[in-house]
Protein backbone atom coordinates (compact mmCIF):
# COMPACT_ATOMS: atom_id res chain seq x y z
CA UNK A 1 0.00 0.00 0.00
CA UNK A 2 1.41 3.75 -0.93
CA UNK A 3 0.27 6.93 -0.02
CA UNK A 4 0.00 10.41 -1.93
CA UNK A 5 -1.28 14.01 -0.64
CA UNK A 6 -3.66 16.12 -1.41
CA UNK A 7 -4.48 19.26 0.29
CA UNK A 8 -2.26 17.80 3.23
CA UNK A 9 -4.22 14.61 3.78
CA UNK A 10 -2.59 11.26 3.09
CA UNK A 11 -4.47 9.29 0.53
CA UNK A 12 -4.02 5.63 0.26
CA UNK A 13 -3.75 3.28 -2.76
CA UNK A 14 -2.57 -0.26 -4.16
CA UNK A 15 -1.47 -0.19 -7.64
CA UNK A 16 -0.84 -3.86 -8.98
CA UNK A 17 1.21 -3.86 -12.60
CA UNK A 18 -0.27 -5.20 -16.13
CA UNK A 19 -1.23 -3.94 -19.20
CA UNK A 20 -3.93 -1.43 -19.96
CA UNK A 21 -6.82 0.14 -19.50
CA UNK A 22 -5.96 0.30 -15.78
CA UNK A 23 -9.17 -1.09 -13.68
CA UNK A 24 -9.90 1.28 -10.83
CA UNK A 25 -11.62 0.43 -8.38
CA UNK A 26 -13.98 3.26 -6.36
CA UNK A 27 -15.79 2.30 -3.49
CA UNK A 28 -18.79 3.26 -1.56
CA UNK A 29 -19.40 5.47 1.36
CA UNK A 30 -17.66 4.16 4.09
CA UNK A 31 -16.36 1.31 2.33
CA UNK A 32 -12.40 0.79 1.13
CA UNK A 33 -10.30 -0.95 -1.15
CA UNK A 34 -10.11 -4.01 0.92
CA UNK A 35 -13.74 -5.49 0.09
CA UNK A 36 -15.04 -8.66 -1.41
CA UNK A 37 -15.85 -6.92 -4.68
CA UNK A 38 -11.87 -5.50 -4.82
CA UNK A 39 -9.91 -7.87 -3.94
CA UNK A 40 -12.05 -9.86 -6.07
CA UNK A 41 -11.18 -7.92 -8.79
CA UNK A 42 -8.02 -7.58 -8.08
CA UNK A 43 -7.76 -11.35 -8.43
CA UNK A 44 -9.17 -10.93 -11.80
CA UNK A 45 -7.02 -8.02 -12.96
CA UNK A 46 -3.94 -10.30 -12.33
CA UNK A 47 -4.90 -13.22 -13.78
CA UNK A 48 -5.85 -10.97 -17.31
CA UNK A 49 -2.14 -9.37 -17.14
CA UNK A 50 -4.34 -6.38 -16.74
CA UNK A 51 -3.19 -3.31 -14.39
CA UNK A 52 -5.80 -2.47 -11.43
CA UNK A 53 -5.32 0.76 -9.28
CA UNK A 54 -7.43 0.72 -5.79
CA UNK A 55 -8.12 3.58 -3.81
CA UNK A 56 -9.44 5.10 -0.18
CA UNK A 57 -11.27 8.59 -0.38
CA UNK A 58 -10.18 10.38 2.79
CA UNK A 59 -11.64 9.62 5.94
CA UNK A 60 -11.84 5.92 4.21
CA UNK A 61 -9.71 2.82 4.68
CA UNK A 62 -6.26 3.21 5.40
CA UNK A 63 -6.39 6.92 4.17
CA UNK A 64 -6.24 10.26 6.32
CA UNK A 65 -8.60 12.92 7.27
CA UNK A 66 -12.07 12.48 8.82
CA UNK A 67 -15.12 10.70 7.35
CA UNK A 68 -17.40 13.61 8.69
CA UNK A 69 -15.48 16.47 6.70
CA UNK A 70 -15.66 15.05 3.56
CA UNK A 71 -18.47 15.05 0.85
CA UNK A 72 -18.99 13.98 -2.70
CA UNK A 73 -17.28 16.34 -4.66
CA UNK A 74 -14.03 16.68 -2.19
CA UNK A 75 -13.48 12.27 -2.31
CA UNK A 76 -14.27 12.53 -6.54
CA UNK A 77 -11.24 15.01 -6.21
CA UNK A 78 -9.67 12.64 -4.30
CA UNK A 79 -9.98 9.86 -6.40
CA UNK A 80 -8.86 11.88 -9.80
CA UNK A 81 -5.69 13.01 -7.69
CA UNK A 82 -4.45 9.40 -6.78
CA UNK A 83 -5.50 8.32 -10.95
CA UNK A 84 -3.38 11.36 -11.93
CA UNK A 85 -0.27 10.64 -10.46
CA UNK A 86 -0.30 6.92 -10.39
CA UNK A 87 -2.62 5.44 -13.84
CA UNK A 88 -1.69 7.65 -16.78
CA UNK A 89 -3.59 6.30 -20.02
CA UNK A 90 -6.58 4.64 -20.59
CA UNK A 91 -8.88 3.34 -17.53
CA UNK A 92 -12.12 0.77 -16.85
CA UNK A 93 -13.61 2.40 -14.09
CA UNK A 94 -15.33 0.36 -11.33
CA UNK A 95 -17.79 2.26 -9.06
CA UNK A 96 -19.95 0.64 -5.97
CA UNK A 97 -22.73 2.21 -4.84
CA UNK A 98 -21.47 5.90 -4.05
CA UNK A 99 -18.23 4.97 -5.96
CA UNK A 100 -20.56 4.83 -8.83
CA UNK A 101 -21.81 8.54 -8.67
CA UNK A 102 -17.71 9.68 -8.21
CA UNK A 103 -17.00 7.20 -11.23
CA UNK A 104 -19.90 9.34 -13.30
CA UNK A 105 -18.12 12.86 -11.87
CA UNK A 106 -14.97 11.25 -13.21
CA UNK A 107 -15.84 10.91 -16.13
CA UNK A 108 -16.86 14.63 -16.92
CA UNK A 109 -13.27 15.09 -16.79
CA UNK A 110 -11.37 12.42 -17.87
CA UNK A 111 -13.62 12.04 -21.12
CA UNK A 112 -12.07 9.96 -23.38
CA UNK A 113 -9.83 8.38 -21.10
CA UNK A 114 -12.69 6.15 -20.22
CA UNK A 115 -12.35 2.97 -21.95
CA UNK A 116 -14.91 1.37 -19.73
CA UNK A 117 -17.49 1.95 -17.14
CA UNK A 118 -18.67 -0.76 -14.63
CA UNK A 119 -21.48 0.75 -12.09
CA UNK A 120 -22.43 -2.10 -9.06
CA UNK A 121 -25.48 -0.83 -7.11
CA UNK A 122 -24.86 2.61 -8.45
CA UNK A 123 -26.04 5.29 -6.50
CA UNK A 124 -25.70 8.54 -8.27
CA UNK A 125 -27.29 11.87 -6.53
CA UNK A 126 -27.97 9.41 -3.49
CA UNK A 127 -27.88 13.02 -1.27
CA UNK A 128 -31.11 14.22 -3.38
CA UNK A 129 -33.29 11.45 -3.68
CA UNK A 130 -32.57 9.24 -0.68
CA UNK A 131 -31.45 11.40 2.15
CA UNK A 132 -33.11 14.82 1.11
CA UNK A 133 -37.10 13.53 0.89
CA UNK A 134 -36.46 11.43 3.87
CA UNK A 135 -35.21 13.70 6.45
CA UNK A 136 -37.40 14.24 9.63
CA UNK A 137 -38.05 17.11 11.45
CA UNK A 138 -35.87 16.80 13.97
CA UNK A 139 -32.86 15.94 11.69
CA UNK A 140 -33.57 19.00 9.47
CA UNK A 141 -33.33 21.25 13.19
CA UNK A 142 -30.27 19.24 13.81
CA UNK A 143 -28.63 20.53 10.65
CA UNK A 144 -29.61 23.58 11.28
CA UNK A 145 -28.27 24.03 14.87
CA UNK A 146 -25.27 21.05 14.75
CA UNK A 147 -24.51 20.93 10.90
CA UNK A 148 -25.02 17.27 11.40
CA UNK A 149 -26.63 14.07 12.59
CA UNK A 150 -26.36 10.10 12.64
CA UNK A 151 -28.46 7.13 11.45
CA UNK A 152 -27.99 3.56 11.86
CA UNK A 153 -25.86 1.48 9.50
CA UNK A 154 -26.73 -1.76 9.22
CA UNK A 155 -22.64 -2.58 7.82
CA UNK A 156 -21.07 -0.84 11.21
CA UNK A 157 -20.81 2.38 13.40
CA UNK A 158 -24.02 5.21 12.84
CA UNK A 159 -23.20 6.71 10.04
CA UNK A 160 -22.92 10.84 10.12
CA UNK A 161 -24.78 12.92 8.03
CA UNK A 162 -23.56 16.62 7.16
CA UNK A 163 -24.79 19.61 5.94
CA UNK A 164 -22.06 19.79 3.75
CA UNK A 165 -22.51 16.41 2.15
CA UNK A 166 -25.78 17.22 1.18
CA UNK A 167 -25.05 20.52 0.00
CA UNK A 168 -22.46 19.23 -2.12
CA UNK A 169 -24.37 16.52 -3.18
CA UNK A 170 -27.04 18.95 -4.83
CA UNK A 171 -24.24 20.54 -6.35
CA UNK A 172 -22.86 17.56 -7.66
CA UNK A 173 -26.16 15.98 -9.63
CA UNK A 174 -25.79 14.16 -12.37
CA UNK A 175 -29.28 12.55 -13.32
CA UNK A 176 -31.81 14.44 -15.53
CA UNK A 177 -28.53 16.09 -17.89
CA UNK A 178 -26.72 13.87 -20.46
CA UNK A 179 -23.86 11.83 -19.15
CA UNK A 180 -20.79 12.07 -21.47
CA UNK A 181 -19.86 8.43 -21.31
CA UNK A 182 -19.33 6.85 -25.02
CA UNK A 183 -17.70 3.85 -23.65
CA UNK A 184 -19.27 0.65 -23.25
CA UNK A 185 -21.26 0.88 -19.78
CA UNK A 186 -22.58 -2.07 -17.74
CA UNK A 187 -24.64 -1.71 -14.39
CA UNK A 188 -25.34 -4.19 -11.98
CA UNK A 189 -28.45 -4.29 -9.74
CA UNK A 190 -29.94 -6.22 -7.17
CA UNK A 191 -33.49 -5.76 -6.81
CA UNK A 192 -33.96 -6.06 -3.17
CA UNK A 193 -31.33 -3.69 -2.53
CA UNK A 194 -32.65 -1.75 0.71
CA UNK A 195 -30.22 1.16 0.12
CA UNK A 196 -30.77 2.21 -3.52
CA UNK A 197 -34.52 1.82 -5.79
CA UNK A 198 -33.37 -0.75 -8.45
CA UNK A 199 -35.22 1.90 -10.92
CA UNK A 200 -31.78 3.29 -10.42
CA UNK A 201 -30.00 1.60 -13.13
CA UNK A 202 -32.52 2.35 -15.28
CA UNK A 203 -32.62 6.19 -14.96
CA UNK A 204 -28.79 6.00 -15.23
CA UNK A 205 -28.99 3.92 -18.36
CA UNK A 206 -31.06 6.15 -20.24
CA UNK A 207 -28.85 9.41 -18.91
CA UNK A 208 -25.46 8.10 -20.43
CA UNK A 209 -24.58 8.75 -23.91
CA UNK A 210 -23.41 5.76 -25.14
CA UNK A 211 -25.25 3.03 -27.58
CA UNK A 212 -23.32 0.13 -25.60
CA UNK A 213 -24.96 0.41 -22.03
CA UNK A 214 -26.33 -2.93 -20.36
CA UNK A 215 -28.19 -3.24 -17.14
CA UNK A 216 -28.37 -6.93 -15.32
CA UNK A 217 -31.06 -6.96 -12.60
CA UNK A 218 -30.33 -9.71 -10.13
CA UNK A 219 -34.10 -10.29 -8.65
CA UNK A 220 -32.54 -11.63 -5.13
CA UNK A 221 -29.60 -9.48 -5.19
CA UNK A 222 -29.06 -7.15 -2.11
CA UNK A 223 -26.83 -3.64 -1.88
CA UNK A 224 -23.58 -5.35 -1.63
CA UNK A 225 -23.62 -7.61 -4.27
CA UNK A 226 -20.73 -9.35 -2.37
CA UNK A 227 -21.74 -13.40 -2.81
CA UNK A 228 -19.99 -15.70 -5.20
CA UNK A 229 -22.40 -15.66 -7.35
CA UNK A 230 -22.27 -11.55 -7.29
CA UNK A 231 -18.45 -11.44 -7.58
CA UNK A 232 -18.53 -13.51 -11.22
CA UNK A 233 -21.46 -11.16 -12.44
CA UNK A 234 -18.75 -8.64 -11.92
CA UNK A 235 -15.86 -10.33 -13.04
CA UNK A 236 -17.88 -11.43 -16.43
CA UNK A 237 -19.28 -7.51 -16.83
CA UNK A 238 -15.67 -5.73 -16.40
CA UNK A 239 -14.34 -8.73 -18.53
CA UNK A 240 -16.80 -7.55 -20.92
CA UNK A 241 -15.64 -3.97 -21.26
CA UNK A 242 -12.17 -4.49 -21.55
CA UNK A 243 -10.43 -4.47 -25.23
CA UNK A 244 -8.75 -7.15 -26.67
CA UNK A 245 -4.83 -7.49 -25.78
Amino acid sequence: MRRIERAGTPLAYALDPGRAPTIVFLPGLRSDMRGAKALALRAAAAAWGVAMLRLDYAGHGASGGRFEDGCIGEWAADALAVIEATAPGPLILVGSSMGGWIGLLLARRLGRRIAGFVGIAAAPDFTETMIRPALTAAQRQALERDGRFEVPNAYGEPLPITRRLIEDGARNRVLGTPIPLTCPVRLLQGQQDSDVPWQTALALAEGIESADVQVELIKDGDHRLSREADLRRLTAAVASVLPPP
